[in-house]
């Protein structure tokens, strides 16, 4: 594991409050006025926030209501934000973009636009402390009304830490159709666009995200709906995943919530190593670490127990990852220097 964690990581899909630590929930709830925490003792909370037995995506993400219901004070939005990163930095990651949904984060009189501001503040006070660089994804919560007033806040800080807008929530019942308008103020706004899609739902939801702009798969691992295998590897696809192929869109997949979440019985059972060797633009991201119990490290430890990954399958899907960051050109050019320096010859 040593070995795994050394290697240069990138991660496109994590969310600020799947990630948290236990102890900084504990220390943080009573300014938030948040008494329903199920233990002040770390470990225990730990253990009971764990999803890794969850029956469903519902009752997985139910544990989050203890997350977001703490994180609702600039303090913790900052240091929620630094102790992300930190976290990614001790595991080998070398850039982050970090997800969350600022409309669970009013309560204590925040608006979207402030709750974002300090996200951005805390993440930049880690790049100083740890030199991971990163950037903020703004969820749109697909069960809620506000989307177009989301959109606006992440537009807001374009070019000031937020890179891309994302729909999150339910997907089955609140296609991507839906949500058109937003999304395309967000990228008016100057942010980049990805989806989650091919979770909840299948391939009719990937074809949808298609449609309104997604530059990147939220998960999207049920793409292989829209292939055939024989043998163990993909031999024909329909047209989306064609399509998803071709254009080499990211696939921001996320083995390990994946199997918590029901959508596999076995890690052996989750198509990631089917796509890739297929050509798709594979990329490996940790969802939500606190209710997965799980760092990058362990997802690179997984695909190398359950799908033969070695160090350059990881180097290609990390470079994956580079490619499809919603960085600058910059950045890019130096976190391909970056990754290839930190992988053996």
């Amino acid at each position: 594991m040593q070995h795994l964690r050394s290697l240069p990581k990138v991660v496109l899909h994590d969310h600020l409050d799947g990630g948290v630590r236990p102890r900084t929930l504990i220390e943080l709830a009573p300014d938030a006025g948040y008494r329903d925490l199920p233990s002040t003792d770390p470990d225990e909370l730990r253990r009971v926030l764990y999803q890794g037995e969850a029956t469903s995506l519902e009752v997985y993400l139910d544990a989050f209501r203890h997350t977001f219901g703490v994180i609702q004070t600039p303090e913790a939005m900052r240091r929620v934000a630094f102790e992300c990163i930190a976290d990614h930095a001790a595991e080998g990651v070398v850039y982050a973009e970090i997800r969350f949904a600022p409309s669970l984060h009013l309560r204590a009189g925040m608006t979207r636009g402030e709750a974002i501001g300090f996200v951005i503040e805390g993440l930049a006070e880690a790049e100083q402390e740890f030199g991971v660089a990163s950037g903020v994804i703004v969820d749109i919560l697909r069960q809620d009304s506000d989307s177009m007033e989301v959109a606006d806040a992440a537009a807001g800080y374009a070019a000031r830490g937020v890179v891309a807008i994302d729909l999150a929530g339910p997907e089955a019942a609140y296609p991507p159709a839906l949500f058109e308008r937003a999304i395309a103020l967000g990228r008016a706004g100057g942010l980049r666009v990805t989806i989650h899609a091919g979770e909840g739902a299948g391939v009719e939801s990937i074809a949808g995200a298609l449609a309104i702009g997604a530059e990147r798969l939220g998960h999207g691992a049920r793409i292989i709906e829209d292939t055939e295998v024989d043998s163990g590897e993909i031999v024909e696809m329909g047209p989306v995943a064609a399509e998803v192929h071709q254009r080499r869109i990211a696939l921001e997949l996320c083995p390990t919530s994946n199997l918590h979440t029901q959508m596999y019985r076995s890690a052996a059972d989750h198509p990631i190593g089917k796509l890739y060797r297929a050509g798709f633009a594979v990329t490996v991201n940790t969802d939500n670490r606190l209710m997965s119990g799980i760092s990058m490290s362990d997802e690179f430890a997984l695909l190398a127990e359950h799908h033969g990954f070695t160090d350059d399958d990881f180097l290609a899907v990390t470079m994956n990852a580079v490619e499809a960051a919603f960085c600058d050109d910059q950045t890019r050019t130096r976190l391909r220097a970056l990754v290839t320096a930190g992988y053996p010859a």
